[in-house]
């Protein structure tokens, strides 16, 4: 991927959630909910607090992580679905 993030910004790709209920019935597109979990693809160098320090961030390329359902903005880089968001948009790292 040619971009990279500035400040405390988080680039995600989005996982997919399944296509059917555990009982076998298919959901179809039109219904579903945007997934809440992604991946992490690329992470800025963090942000500065008031005494110009950079604070690195507590996320890296690979983590899994959740976030809220209204985080971030899509974005559509080389092809693929990604978002953008501020790293305190995260709500955590699924282990």
């Amino acid at each position: 991927m040619k971009f990279r993030p500035l400040h405390d910004r988080v680039v995600v790709r989005r996982i997919e959630g399944e296509e059917k209920t555990k009982g076998g019935i298919i959901i179809p597109d039109t219904v579903k909910e945007k997934p809440q979990e992604g991946e992490v693809i690329a992470v800025g160098p963090g942000a500065r607090d008031e005494q110009g320090r950079i604070n690195a961030p507590d996320v890296k390329a690979g983590d899994r992580i959740l976030f809220g359902k209204w985080s971030g903005t899509e974005v559509k880089i080389d092809g693929q679905d990604l978002l953008i968001m501020k790293e305190s948009d995260i709500l955590g790292v699924v282990a």
